[in-house]
C-alpha cells in the first residue's frame, strides 16, 4: 500500500476513519451499519498492508498508537483531496470550486453570527460548488489551525498577531464583571467599589485577556475556563467573580441568577478580527469568503453597530 494505492486501501481507509471518529469499533457499528467482527477484520487488513498498528483495541478501549496518530492525519488529508478531486470533476463549469473550513469563537453575538450567515448567503450567490466546514474553538486554537492550513478563515479575539496573518476588525464585544446569587457582593451589585474586591476569588479565563486586568486591580484568580459556558458555571456558584460578555450573560440577569458589580467601572472592550492567511496567499475560494465577510461588516448601520456592541 505504500507503493500504491488501490480502491480497497480507499475503502479500507474511510472505514479506519469512521472508526476514529466514532471513538471505537462497537460505536462505528451504528454509523456504517456493520458488525464489530467485519470492522475489526477490515482494521486489521489495514494494518497488515501498511505494516504497523493503528491502534490498541481490547477492554482496555480504542486508542490510537503514536503512529496511527500521525496516520489519521495523513487518510483525512488523501480522503479530503480525492472529495474535492470528485467535486471539482463534477463542477467544470463553475467558477469556484472545492471546500471551505471556517472557524468561530463560540458565543458570538447573535447579531454577528447573522452577518457570518449573511456572508454565506452572498457567497452562494456566487458560480461555485464550495463544501462549507463550521468548527468552533478556543481563539488560540483557531490561530493554530490557520497557521496549520486547516482553517482558511476564522473570526474570534486575537491577543497577539500572527506574521503570516491578516487580521479585519468586525465588531467590538462589551464585557461586564458579574458575580453570582449568593455572593457577598450581590447586595452591593452595581455600586461595587475597588475597595470592595480586595481578597475575592475570580473565575479568569484560560487565554490571555489584557484588557481585563487593566480594569480591575490584580485579581486573586481560583478558577479558571476556556469558554464562556464555563466561565458562566463558575459565576453561578456564587463563589467567584468574572468577566462574560454582556449579551451572554443577559438572560441570567434576567432570572437574577447573575448581577453586574458596577459596569460603569468594572468593563472592558474586545476587539473581534476576521483572521485569514495574508492576500496574496489566498486561494480563490477563501479570498471571495473574505471579501463577502468584509462587505457584508461594511455594510452595518450605526444602529447595528451598537447592537453589536
Amino acid at each position: 500500500m505504500l507503493n500504491t494505492v488501490t480502491d480497497l486501501d480507499l475503502r479500507l481507509l474511510r472505514v479506519f476513519l469512521a472508526i476514529v471518529d466514532a471513538g471505537g469499533l462497537s460505536a462505528a457499528q451504528v454509523s456504517l451499519n456493520v458488525g464489530q467482527s467485519t470492522l475489526s477484520s477490515q482494521l486489521a487488513t489495514l494494518e497488515t498492508r501498511l505494516g504497523f498498528s493503528l491502534c490498541q483495541r481490547g477492554r482496555g478501549g480504542f486508542r490510537l498508537t503514536p503512529k496511527g496518530e500521525r496516520f489519521v492525519l495523513l487518510a483525512r488529508r488523501l480522503v479530503d483531496s480525492l472529495n474535492d478531486f470528485g467535486a471539482e470533476a463534477r463542477n467544470m463549469d463553475r467558477q469556484l470550486v472545492g471546500s471551505l473550513n471556517i472557524g468561530l469563537i463560540g458565543h458570538m453575538p447573535m447579531s454577528q453570527n447573522a452577518r457570518v450567515s449573511q456572508a454565506i448567503a452572498r457567497f452562494r450567490q456566487r458560480d461555485e460548488a464550495v463544501r462549507f466546514s463550521i468548527i468552533v474553538r478556543a481563539p488560540a486554537e483557531l490561530e493554530e489551525l490557520l497557521i496549520s492550513g486547516q482553517v482558511q478563515v476564522a473570526v474570534g479575539y486575537f491577543w497577539h498577531r500572527v506574521p503570516t496573518l491578516e487580521y479585519t476588525q468586525l465588531f467590538v464585544e462589551r464585557q461586564v464583571a458579574y458575580c453570582g446569587r449568593g455572593h457577598a457582593l450581590m447586595a452591593k451589585a452595581g455600586q461595587v467599589t475597588l475597595e470592595d474586591l480586595v481578597g475575592q476569588d475570580w473565575a479568569w479565563r484560560s487565554y490571555p485577556l489584557p484588557e481585563a486586568r487593566m480594569s480591575v486591580p490584580a485579581p486573586r484568580v481560583t478558577a479558571v475556563a476556556d469558554n464562556m459556558e464555563a466561565a458562566a458555571v463558575l459565576l453561578l456558584s456564587g463563589r467567584h467573580l468574572g468577566y462574560l460578555p454582556e449579551h451572554y450573560a443577559a438572560p441570567y440577569v434576567e432570572a437574577g441568577l447573575l448581577a453586574p458589580l458596577n459596569s460603569e467601572q468594572m468593563h472592558y472592550n474586545v476587539t473581534f478580527h476576521m483572521a485569514s492567511r495574508k492576500r496574496p496567499y489566498l486561494d480563490d475560494i477563501s479570498r471571495a469568503f473574505v471579501e463577502d465577510l468584509r462587505q457584508v461588516h461594511l455594510g452595518l448601520t450605526g444602529d447595528d453597530d451598537a447592537r453589536a456592541c
